[in-house]
């Protein structure tokens, strides 16, 4: 067999690229070389020291030999041997022609299905189609086999700059959708960097998959560089977390991963040493499906349940239904139960925008980013029928009114004090339920009229807060009025925490746009990683959600925390616009330290120009400083094809 039939000969140098007694590593078709010129010789050498896998292209030519950067071992420059010893490094035939130096490289053999192979066939079998990451030294195995998912068109990367972003994207993707995204990390401080956001899942029950690496199992427990014991410190972040060892079942710890976070609504967590995604695949192991893994979770609750339900709602006058984000894709069958009993729905902060505040039946969020709507519509309740809320201390829902909680997961029911009526059944299933079976309801009052006089009174007083000005900046009412009238009804808006998001709560009018937030985490930087995985969803084919705009509000403190992300939204092209709301200053925390009378300390914050910073990422950037402004400034931003930002002065107080 001649050399032409067995070996591929690409160009590595051109002519004197490299001089005497010099080493240098070349990269060509997948594989690193390092290239050597000694006593007028060339060699082709693998670039891995065979004993640490030190980059032998680094090291340098000291009395005659090659010597490895990283322990020192020598080796032939141009043979590869070890002197004295039966190892070396294996070498490759080199040639020197008019054009440069030129190297045989075998001919690409077929790739070996590996263990990441396996898994990552069975992640996109079960629906997985995003993973938002950081590649890394630990990672390596894993990310191939993502690589190669991306190549057939099974899924979509997005390189992130902090791996909180990628799990906050995560989180927000679930939440959203109800469906897993995943997040990779490496072993060490990126895994760790999940933790926030992959706590936020946690809390507000969204499904998510981490794929975390790890060191090798070889040198995994005495403490190896970049060793965390990553089970523990996952804790109860992770409803479900185990480590891929050599003799796992493979495919199925993916199967039994994406289970879990679909039906246990949460975190799971496969851990990855180093070298175990790499192994070849078990002959004749197949990848894992949802086939016959996944039950309908349409139940009904208890009828004696029901029963108790129903007669409560029918003796009531002034019932008021509350829904939380537990009720997001069971929306229909609620607004049809309200109609039925003409009652007003309500919402946590969480739920906002589940029902279009134009709605005749629409009484804002309740609470402490609420409208004084829906605490009036409240306190004159009798009865409250409450759908997939928790009732924790930021709720607002009072406890001293008779309750029907209905929620699919039975802990949730009565778990901060006893409601009249616990109710477990999914919640669109319940709602059905009580509307056909409720019948003609003669007690209740219709509450419509009550609730356009109560919001006649609160849009006066939002017209009368949006004329305020201190020549300080631009007042939240004024700001939020002016995104009612300019955002998309159909965007998606991920918001922040602190006073701009109490703001957008007070006076942001949702139609039927959806909104998403750091609910019970409540974390600062929450927006902006959260719109990239909005933007994902908004990228496929599922009619809900395909080809609506994203649009993501935060203060000056939150967007600090993952700002270099605005790079991420550019580098992939991302429709997403982001309203800040710029007054140097942590505002809430102000507001917090004057009420329990401390002084205001360590709250102001130095900012560069956010417009000018999103210009120089590659983005749209405008500022605003005058009410007037606003339309036009969100507008523009809005129709701008790209990321774009609009940094909007803003008055501290004035919220």
């Amino acid at each position: 067999m001649s050399k032409a039939d067995h070996l591929d000969w690409r160009k590595v140098l051109d002519p004197g690229e490299l001089s005497e007694g010099r080493v240098k590593s070349v990269t060509c078709e997948q594989v690193t070389l390092c290239m050597t010129r000694f006593k007028g010789q060339y060699g082709a050498l693998d670039n891995k020291c065979p004993h640490q896998g030190g980059p032998l292209g680094e090291g340098s030519i000291e009395n005659g030999l090659l010597r490895c950067p990283w322990h020192g071992w020598d080796f032939d420059p141009l043979t590869g041997k070890a002197p004295g010893y039966d190892d070396g490094v294996a070498t490759y035939e080199v040639e020197v022609r008019d054009d440069g130096l030129y190297v045989g490289l075998p001919k690409s053999l077929a790739h070996v299905k590996t263990v990441g192979d396996l898994m990552m066939d069975t992640m996109t079998n079960w629906g997985v189609r995003w993973c938002f990451g950081m590649v890394g030294h630990s990672n390596l195995g894993v990310a191939d086999a993502l690589r190669l998912q991306e190549q057939a068109g099974r899924l979509t990367y997005i390189g992130i700059r902090h791996e909180g972003a990628a799990s906050f994207a995560c989180s927000a993707y679930g939440k959203l959708t109800g469906r897993p995204a995943a997040c990779l990390s490496i072993a060490g401080p990126g895994a760790t960097n999940l933790l926030t956001g992959l706590w936020d899942a946690n809390v507000d029950r969204s499904p998510v998959l981490a794929l975390t690496g790890q060191v090798d199992t070889q040198v995994l427990g005495p403490g190896a560089f970049q060793e965390v014991d990553l089970q523990a410190a996952f804790g109860k972040v992770a409803q479900w977390t185990q480590p891929v060892l050599h003799t796992s079942k493979h495919a199925e710890l993916m199967n039994l991963a994406c289970k879990s976070a679909l039906l246990n609504r949460g975190v799971s967590h496969l851990i990855f040493p180093d070298e175990v995604p790499k192994l070849p695949a078990p002959e004749g192991a197949d990848a894992g499906t949802p086939e016959g893994r996944i039950t309908e979770q349409t139940i009904s609750p208890p009828a004696e349940s029901v029963h108790r339900a129903l007669a409560l709602l029918r003796s009531a006058k002034r019932p008021v239904i509350i829904v939380g984000h537990g009720a997001r894709f069971n929306m229909p069958a609620i607004v049809e139960l309200a109609e039925g009993l003409r009652c007003p729905i309500i919402t946590t902060f969480k739920a906002k925008g589940l029902i279009a505040d134009s709605h005749p039946l629409g009484g804002g969020v309740l609470g402490r980013s609420g409208t004084p709507i829906a605490s009036w519509a409240m306190n004159e309740s009798d009865c409250l029928l409450v759908f997939g809320a928790s009732f924790s201390n930021h709720t607002g829902i009072t406890p001293k009114k008779p309750i029907i909680q209905v929620d699919y997961d039975a802990m949730t029911l009565g778990k901060f004090h006893a409601v009249e009526v616990p109710v477990w059944g999914e919640i669109g299933v319940t709602a059905a339920l009580l509307n056909a079976q409720l019948g003609t309801v003669s007690a209740a009052l219709d509450q419509r009229p009550d609730l356009a006089e109560r919001w006649r009174i609160w849009r006066e007083e939002k017209q009368r807060r949006s004329e305020d000005d201190r020549g300080r900046g631009v007042n939240s009412a004024a700001i939020f009025t002016a995104m009612s009238r300019q955002v998309p009804d159909d965007a998606i808006i991920t918001v922040d925490v602190g006073n701009n998001t109490y703001s957008f709560g007070r006076y942001f009018e949702c139609a039927d746009q959806a909104v998403l937030m750091s609910g019970y985490l409540g974390s600062i930087g929450f927006a902006l990683p959260a719109a990239l995985g909005a933007w994902a969803a908004t990228q496929e084919d599922d009619p809900l959600f395909k080809g609506r705009p994203v649009v993501s509000v935060s203060g000056d403190g939150g967007f600090g925390q993952y700002m270099a992300e605005l790079n991420t939204a550019v580098l992939y092209g991302m429709n997403i616009t982001h309203v800040l709301l710029r007054n140097d200053e942590l505002g809430k925390i102000s507001k917090e330290q004057r009420s329990g009378n401390w002084p205001v300390w360590q709250t102001t914050l130095h900012n560069p120009g956010f417009a000018d910073y999103a210009e120089l990422c590659g983005a749209m950037g405008v500022q605003v400083n005058r009410k007037d402004e606003l339309d036009d400034a969100l507008a523009a931003a809005l129709n701008h094809d790209g990321p774009s930002l609009v940094e909007i002065i803003s008055d501290v107080e004035l919220v």
